[in-house]
């Protein structure tokens, strides 16, 4: 364990909130209690499921406690090495450590019968573990390889994450057919093995991934200097008017909700300081208007990229008062059936279930060869039915 830690939703992909006073269900207790003796103590440590998935709730119920014993000094030593008891102390003082759902002092002398609560920060993974993920290759040599990125899928292992990314896919497709994941190059993170650039979960298309050290440096550099030339595919929600456009807007982490970022408006509030440029220019490809009974309005827009920022292709048509279907968190929302039906008695669909966004070009230069390629990754199946869906109920 790397230690004891808030159970808070800081640096969480998707945050939860978790009602620490809440009573739990006979279901949390996801393992049978082992009693364990600690110099003449007995304790019952029992394993509680968590909401956050980086965390682990533990309650430990003291059966026989010894006279006089200290409450940091009696968690540090069952803890280990790992956790000091200076902090064992500093976490108690924090409330991350509780005694019968009520924080105490460090010097709190254990008596039996006491139920301690404590939340561990659960152990990251010594090495990346191979998952048979499938893998759609688009190209490959010995200095690259391109993927076509599913739906539902994160690039890399991070906090929360540990397993199921693109990075378990690769090292099974490695260990299939090249080598290890171990042999990538890395920029220092050893979890991003060969990773110069990344997608958002939803987000499918294409990806570069660096074979050689050669690769990482010298496509590392051309997306450092923006060389590299992407091309994405939208629908998205209303007419979009001009047929091409440029939206220059920075952009900033949200003022009030973390995990999102927005369009700086003015100066640089409401987030001074974190601002940065971000230009994205689009080209529409179709119109599609009066869809279905409610005579909703879409487009089927081309993006393309000048800058590198997190989120920045759904936050700026967002800005521009055109969505990406199907994102939620920028206003887009799901796209079902029956609204285009005109009904507004029942549910039916969705069209799609993530952002109708995906990357569909990626121009470069070969870092060996020096030659100019262009790549591409077809339109995944559920873009392409929702638009055949769109274009059906436009005819009728």
């Amino acid at each position: 364990m790397d230690g004891l830690m808030k159970n808070n939703d800081e640096e969480t992909p998707d945050p939860l909130e978790v009602d620490d006073d809440a009573e739990l269900e006979a279901d949390d207790i996801d393992a049978v209690p082992v009693v364990r003796e600690d110099d003449g103590m007995e304790a019952v440590e029992t394993p509680i499921a968590s909401e956050l998935e980086d965390l682990e709730h533990v309650r430990i119920d003291i059966r026989h406690a010894l006279p006089n014993r200290r409450l940091d000094k009696y968690l540090s030593g069952r803890l280990g090495r790992e956790v000091s008891r200076t902090a064992v102390q500093r976490f108690i003082k924090e409330g991350i450590v509780t005694v019968n759902q009520k924080a105490v002092k460090p010097s709190y002398l254990i008596q039996s019968g006491d139920s301690i609560d404590v939340m561990l920060q659960k152990p990251k993974p010594r090495e990346i573990l191979p998952e048979p993920i499938p893998l759609d290759v688009i190209y490959e040599d010995d200095d690259l390889m391109a993927v076509s990125k599913q739906a539902n899928l994160i690039v890399h292992p991070a906090r929360g994450n540990w397993s199921g990314t693109l990075v378990n896919a690769l090292a099974y497709y490695f260990q299939q057919s090249w080598r290890t994941i171990k042999d990538l190059p890395t920029s220092g993170e050893i979890y991003r093995p060969g990773i110069v650039h990344r997608l958002d979960r939803d987000t499918t298309g294409i990806m570069l991934v660096a074979k050689s050290e050669l690769a990482l440096w010298r496509l590392g550099r051309q997306f450092e200097m923006r060389r590299i030339h992407k091309t994405y595919t939208a629908i998205v929600h209303g007419i979009v008017g001009p047929d091409e456009d440029v939206i220059d807007a920075p952009l900033g982490k949200h003022p009030k909700i973390r995990e999102k970022y927005a369009v700086q408006r003015t100066t640089g509030d409401p987030f001074p300081g974190s601002a940065k440029e971000a230009v994205t220019k689009y080209r529409v490809l179709r119109r599609l208007t009066d869809v279905g009974r409610s005579r909703m309005g879409f487009t089927l827009v081309e993006l393309y990229p000048q800058t590198g920022r997190t989120h920045q292709l759904r936050v700026h048509m967002s800005f521009i008062g055109h969505p990406i279907i199907g994102d939620k968190m920028y206003g887009g929302g799901p796209l079902y059936r029956s609204q285009l039906m005109g009904l507004a008695d029942h549910v039916e669909g969705p069209l799609i279930t993530r952002q109708a966004l995906h990357a569909h070009f990626i121009e470069f230069q070969h870092p060996r060869t020096l030659r100019m390629m262009k790549l591409e990754a077809p339109w995944p199946k559920d873009f392409t039915d929702t638009l055949k869906e769109l274009d059906d109920f436009t005819q009728k």
